[in-house]
């Protein structure tokens, strides 16, 4: 790769040419994305609404719950804005400060998200193992030491990524080949080694979404091994599904991130459009999916719901 020169122009404005095989189809993108995007604000508002609202929602995992439609509702308006206006009106260029501010938030919410997604598996793992000391363990002073750690340690892997790729001379093109500041759509653009920003990543992956998701397993597998091992057949049911909708919003979450972090690690076997489409989707598919799953597999939560479409009906037809 071509070493940087005294000479040589640091590029410091960019341009985004994701799905650039589709040319002036690419316009036709603004409504899938923008209806995924919608869906997203009005699901997790709806949920956060809900929960916020009924003081019987409460409860340690349910407050857990509407973290991750806070992440959920978040997670999506650091991208996509400005992906709707570079699909509607070609508003493609971003500064590099503005680069690497949209690279920051992106990681460091989605390593919240997958922390949340932790806090949840150890929230069952403690009511469902050792009920008697729930209350011991899961009150305010442990879930703010548990937030304190979890922000701290996503803030400093995610500054040492976001400093290392911002050190670097852009000086071999700034095209973009995507619709959002990922880190290594970023990082190829730079002169010289890029083996500190690669190493970097996969040290903060590691430490963040490998760590939790090791500690997920772990926490799950010895609740399935107690459930089953001592419980009668209508509490194991009822543990199954209680686990069984975080576990499907835990997989999903792990799935798509997983195979979003892997699509720059086996490039040259996809394509740039589906790798794209890859990275855009594990920002926006868990904001459309989780508050539905919730909204539908939880108990209290699709009473709730139930009730306030009734009031509004009533309401309306008044």
């Amino acid at each position: 790769m071509q070493e940087y020169r005294p000479g040589n122009v640091s590029h410091t404005n960019f341009v985004f040419v994701g799905f650039s095989a589709l040319k002036e189809n690419r316009r036709f993108l603004f409504i899938p994305f923008f209806l995924m995007f919608l869906l997203s604000l009005v699901a997790n508002s709806v949920l956060i609404f809900v929960i916020i609202t009924h003081r019987t929602l409460h409860t340690p995992m349910h407050v857990l719950i509407s973290c991750i439609a806070c992440v959920d509702l978040i997670w999506p308006i650091v991208i996509t804005p400005k992906m709707l206006l570079s699909f509607l009106l070609d508003w493609n260029e971003i500064s590099l400060l503005g680069c690497l501010s949209q690279m920051f938030f992106v990681n460091f919410i989605g390593g919240l998200q997958s922390s949340i997604l932790m806090g949840m598996a150890l929230d069952r793992y403690v009511a469902i193992c050792n009920p008697l000391r729930y209350n011991d363990y899961v009150n305010r002073s442990s879930f703010f030491k548990l937030f304190t750690v979890v922000i701290l340690r996503n803030l400093i892997f995610n500054v040492i990524v976001v400093i290392l790729a911002g050190s670097h001379f852009f000086c071999l093109s700034n095209v973009i080949d995507h619709c959002f500041c990922e880190h290594m759509a970023l990082v190829n653009l730079a002169c010289g080694s890029t083996t500190k920003n690669s190493v970097a990543g996969l040290v903060a992956s590691f430490c963040i979404t490998s760590v939790d998701c090791l500690c997920i397993i772990v926490s799950y597998v010895r609740i399935f091994w107690a459930v089953f091992k001592t419980a009668s057949v209508k509490s194991c049911q009822k543990a199954i599904h209680t686990c069984g909708t975080h576990l499907i919003v835990i997989s999903v979450s792990y799935i798509c991130a997983m195979t979003a972090f892997l699509t720059y690690r086996i490039e040259n076997s996809m394509t740039s459009n589906i790798r794209v489409f890859i990275s855009i989707m594990y920002i926006l598919f868990p904001g459309c999916f989780n508050p539905i799953i919730y909204g539908i597999r939880t108990k209290e939560i699709r009473e709730q719901i139930l009730k306030m479409y009734k009031w509004q009906r009533t309401v309306l037809l008044q």
